[in-house]
């Protein structure tokens, strides 16, 4: 009997046992922040309507960068973290050489969807061409090199980027001209948004559904599809397969060029450094829906940005802590590592040890 005890107590894994502890725990705290905060009623039907459209719009701002990390990863199997630099470098060119010329003109005011055209034509062509360029010069030298010496390449074309623009447009911060056409709200039955929202949750599904279509649909995409399940076999079926790299890069950085033009317009300034969050929290985004899967980074961007939206004011509100916003990204962190916990794949991810049919 005290044999059989002993072995059964052997068999038990107190790293599993501290796991669920701090699940348990998690979930606990977040059930009873949430109950506290809806009987303390702090907010009103309305307020909680704005965070909810807030985290909208910002997650659909993640969800257009995550893109690009979602399909170079799932072609290459690496992390491009320069990407949020492609993010940068669209937007700051098009400010200083598009943006600010038309606004100082007049061209603006007379012409905004015109100019709103331009200014995201030059966006998505610099950010595409720094996607491409970046990864013949640095990445493809690298392909058949251990995972390791790409990814510390591409935290190196980062700050190359980084600092490139810096002392190509200054470190300073530059005003995005304003866009009197979106100024105001529309009013959507009871609920009130603001054009600007509206715009870039608009564009961003636009977008998302346009790239969906790209790759479920189109000769490209079953390339890249096919490029994905593997390189060696694609090229043999005479699939080229540089090509198909080159044209994922155009694309995702396209899409991250995009969405600078739309995160111009919510925030209104621009400068060198403003791709390092956003690029970070996408990428966040992409591993929490599963990464390597399109739809999975729209969803993961969409619940990234609401728990950041929601998440202080719902959670930590009940629990008595102070100025809960400043802490949006401790909250959108833990939801993070809660689902890799219970979902390691993530939220549309496939099951690590099942097969790519």
């Amino acid at each position: 009997m005290a044999e059989a005890l002993r072995k059964r107590f052997r068999n038990i894994n107190f790293l599993d046992i501290i796991l669920w502890i701090f699940r348990s725990a998690v979930i606990v705290a977040v059930i009873w922040g949430t109950v506290a905060t809806f009987r303390n009623n702090r907010y009103t039907s309305e307020q909680w309507t704005d965070f909810v459209v807030f985290g909208l719009t910002q997650g659909s701002l993640y969800a257009l960068i995550a893109m690009g990390y979602t399909l170079v990863y799932g072609v290459l199997l690496m992390i491009n973290f320069a990407h949020s630099e492609f993010f940068m470098s669209g937007i700051f060119t098009a400010t200083v050489f598009v943006a600010i010329p038309l606004s100082e003109s007049g061209f603006f005011d007379l012409h905004p969807f015109l100019s709103l055209l331009l200014i995201t034509v030059v966006a998505m062509a610099t950010s595409a061409g720094i996607g491409v360029l970046t990864e013949r010069v640095a990445y493809r030298p690298l392909r058949r090199a251990p995972r390791l010496v790409p990814l510390i390449t591409a935290i190196g074309a980062s700050f190359f980027w980084q600092y490139f623009f810096r002392g190509l447009y200054g470190s300073g911060v530059t005003a995005f001209p304003t866009v009197e056409v979106l100024t105001g709200t529309w009013s959507i039955g009871p609920i009130d948004i603001t054009k600007v929202q509206g715009t870039v949750i608009i564009a961003s599904v636009i977008l998302l559904v346009g790239l969906y279509a790209f790759v479920m649909r189109t000769k490209t995409g079953k390339a890249m599809r096919a490029v994905s399940e593997d390189k060696d076999i694609a090229a043999l079926m005479g699939i080229d397969v540089d090509r198909v790299i080159v044209i994922t890069f155009a694309v995702g950085a396209g899409l991250a060029g995009a969405a600078g033009v739309l995160y111009a317009l919510m925030y209104r300034q621009v400068n060198f450094f403003m791709g390092f969050f956003p690029g970070l929290k996408a990428f966040t985004a992409a591993v929490l829906g599963g990464i390597g899967s399109v739809p999975g980074a729209a969803v993961g961007g969409l619940v990234l940005g609401l728990f950041e939206a929601i998440g202080p004011n719902l959670f930590l509100e009940g629990l008595g802590i102070a100025a809960p916003y400043q802490l949006k990204d401790v909250i959108a962190f833990t939801m993070l590592v809660l689902v890799l916990m219970f979902r390691p794949q993530g939220i549309l991810g496939e099951p690590l040890a099942q097969e790519k049919a």
